[in-house]
């Protein structure tokens, strides 16, 4: 019989420590099973509650090279699977039809990047495993289409569900997306009043057939709206993410964000500061044309998660307005890293929401 026992195993796999939640894997109950065979064959089952198919790879090969250390190890096997958890939304609303959770990314004034954040955020966790959806809520000023590259005058399909008709969202990089840009011309000004625009908001919402998304992120127009209120009475939110700029007036505007989120009960899982520094193109000399340490000032002040810092990049803004957003454009670049980096932690964050009591890895001796 081999000497290998239990405790050896999950010692070596605590030492690896989760990159977003910071603590030992057996903490945050990703280790679902471990079996050990009396030749010394070793094999664990990890299940992750955030999308993290960028990281698979490296993950299996650094576990299972470290438990190949132990005295007494022929073989170690390691099998990364995910399964994203459900979110209660706010004040007990009802979950929404083909969706799991439901993310708003929104800023307190406009001009911060927030479209072009949201758009990169969701198709960062689609490159990640993720089935991901946006919703386009800026009825005034929609821009998700053109971000994603829909063409002009495309319109989605409608299809009749028990009786109802649903419209089908456009598919655009692999993102379902649904915007009031596919509804009307888009040299059509919506000149409405708040009851029409949250009206709108919520057809978009409720009769939009949507496929089993993991993740809808909602883009939001700025401000603290209509829109705003809308969204925090009648639709479950699992979480907010708040877009700023290091500019005092940029912060001034997301701390009425954080505390609008804070009344109607929805956690903000973090802060995006966007146009954190400026890289000349010519010399490469850094600097911070906004301020310096504006983001984590606030998330410090409000006891959530500066998510990361993204530097005022022609390369962000030139790729959304062409259709082809950075992390579609260059998915391995240094911006679709930070990116990817952002939407893992958020994600990862937002799984805790629903984490249950560790649960103790068994161990299986296999008679072969």
């Amino acid at each position: 019989m081999t000497t290998i026992n239990r405790t050896q195993v999950e010692q070596v796999i605590d030492q690896y420590q989760d990159p977003y939640y910071q603590k030992p894997l057996s903490q945050v109950n990703a280790v679902k099973t471990i079996q050990v065979s009396p030749q010394g064959e070793v094999s664990v089952e990890l299940q992750f509650a955030y999308p993290n198919s960028k990281l698979v790879g490296g993950i299996q090969t650094l576990l299972s090279e470290a438990i190949k250390q132990l005295s007494g190890v022929k073989s170690a096997k390691v099998e990364i699977s995910t399964s994203i958890p459900v979110a209660k939304g706010q004040n007990n609303l009802p979950a929404m039809a083909g969706v799991k959770n439901i993310i708003a990314v929104a800023s307190g004034k406009g001009g911060v990047g927030k479209s072009t954040t949201t758009v990169n955020l969701a198709l960062a966790l689609a490159a990640n495993g993720a089935n991901v959806g946006i919703l386009d809520a800026d009825i005034y000023g929609p821009s998700q289409g053109l971000m994603l590259g829909v063409k002009p005058g495309e319109r989605p399909e409608v299809q009749e569900v028990d009786g109802k008709p649903l419209m089908k969202p456009v598919i655009a990089h692999g993102i379902q997306v649904m915007s009031m840009a596919f509804l009307v011309d888009e040299n059509t000004p919506m000149v409405w009043r708040g009851p029409m625009v949250s009206g709108a908001l919520q057809q978009l919402l409720t009769q939009t057939l949507w496929q089993d998304l993991d993740y809808l992120f909602v883009d939001m127009p700025p401000g603290t709206g209509d829109i705003q209120l809308t969204l925090a009475q009648r639709v479950p939110v699992a979480g907010a993410i708040i877009v700023t700029t290091p500019q005092d007036l940029a912060l001034l505007d997301a701390k009425k964000g954080i505390e609008m989120f804070r009344k109607v009960n929805v956690p903000v899982i973090g802060v995006v500061e966007n146009m954190s520094t400026h890289i000349c193109s010519q010399c490469g000399h850094i600097e911070h044309l906004f301020g310096e340490g504006g983001g984590q000032n606030i998330a410090e002040q409000y006891q959530t998660t500066l998510l990361g810092a993204l530097p005022l990049s022609m390369a962000i803004r030139e790729q959304v307005d062409g259709g082809m957003p950075t992390v579609a454009a260059d998915p391995e670049g240094q911006l679709s890293y930070v990116y990817q980096e952002i939407a893992r932690r958020a994600a990862a964050l937002l799984s805790e929401q629903t984490l249950q009591a560790v649960a103790v890895p068994t161990i299986s001796v296999v008679d072969d």
